[in-house]
């Protein structure tokens, strides 16, 4: 069984880690009728009650689909509620999951392929808010000879910040925090305890702005990314994929490598980053529900002075 530690913690912050660690005990020894069809209906209930950030996916949808119908914004924001219900209880269930059961919850269609570019050495893959992205962490129990290092950013609650390390602690898999990352890769990337490192990144939330911020259209709108990714890849010629999902049933994905680049090919600048915004606008579009709408994500818009020219869908 995953221990939580407390260290570092006041009195009340392990009152609560222990509180919110027992609560994903009970989800995860729940059976799936209750986990999917009473636990998932409950939250969902309750996100809708209190108009979790209403306003703000409301507006992105807007902006993102300007000819889409109120009704039909309307369908896809009851969807996404529904489906960030199950994204709550795909996260607290993992409190107990077997490496056997991790793989059956994410199944990668085509593992071999990626193991097969990246052979001994490192590898990039970089995922995003779309499907349950919490289970890219079950890539461990999928490979023998590489190290999976997932890349995640440190929140302001302690003990929420320990909960989601214990439950994304996973057999071949760690957990490096946002500002570390860089080092690590550097350090780390060819040997972690004896074995090449899988960086996991995900790469759709926003990014700090800089006055050298490269802006993609994505989604009608003029967007920035972390090119963190593109950056660590370019720099020590490492192969980097796309990582695609969708859904099965509750609770139960598949996910398929798609290559960005081979660590070889000549490329410019932002080019890995503009492959991963089509493909990911792609899935977006296919499965709108899917995405993390509740997030502010364009809070930060060009200059006037910036003229971007539109890029056709798809790549």
């Amino acid at each position: 069984m995953k221990m939580v530690n407390s260290v570092g913690l006041t009195f009340w912050q392990r009152i609560r880690l222990g509180l919110l660690w027992y609560i994903s005990l009970g989800v995860a020894t729940s059976p799936y009728f209750v986990q999917y069809h009473i636990l998932q209906g409950l939250v969902c209930f309750v996100l809708r009650c209190i108009r979790y950030r209403y306003s703000r996916i409301t507006s992105n949808l807007h902006n993102s689909f300007p000819e889409k119908s109120e009704a039909e914004i309307r369908t896809i924001r009851r969807r996404f509620y529904s489906h960030l219900a199950e994204m709550i209880v795909n996260t607290l269930g993992q409190a107990r999951m077997t490496p056997e059961e991790c793989r059956r919850r994410l199944n990668f269609v085509n593992s071999n392929e990626l193991l097969s570019v990246i052979g001994n050495g490192p590898g990039i893959v970089l995922t995003s808010h779309l499907g349950s992205w919490e289970y890219y962490g079950f890539y461990g129990a999928w490979v023998e000879n590489h190290v999976i290092a997932l890349i995640y950013h440190k929140l302001h609650d302690p003990a929420a910040e320990e909960l989601l390390k214990r439950l994304r602690i996973h057999s071949n898999g760690y957990t490096v925090a946002s500002h570390e990352a860089a080092r690590f890769f550097t350090r780390y990337r060819n040997d972690y305890n004896g074995k090449p490192v899988i960086l996991g990144l995900i790469s759709d939330q926003n990014p700090p702005r800089t006055p050298d911020s490269h802006w993609y259209r994505f989604l009608n709108q003029d967007t920035i990314f972390f090119e963190g990714g593109e950056r660590l890849a370019m720099r020590y010629g490492v192969p980097v994929f796309y990582a695609s999902q969708r859904k099965l049933r509750r609770g139960y994905y598949e996910a398929t490598f798609e290559m960005l680049w081979d660590g070889v090919s000549e490329v410019a600048p932002h080019e890995i980053t503009e492959r991963y915004v089509s493909l990911l606008e792609r899935d977006i579009l296919a499965c709108p529900e899917m995405w993390m709408w509740s997030h502010h994500r364009w809070k930060h818009r060009p200059d006037k002075k910036y003229n971007p020219v539109a890029r056709p869908r798809g790549y």
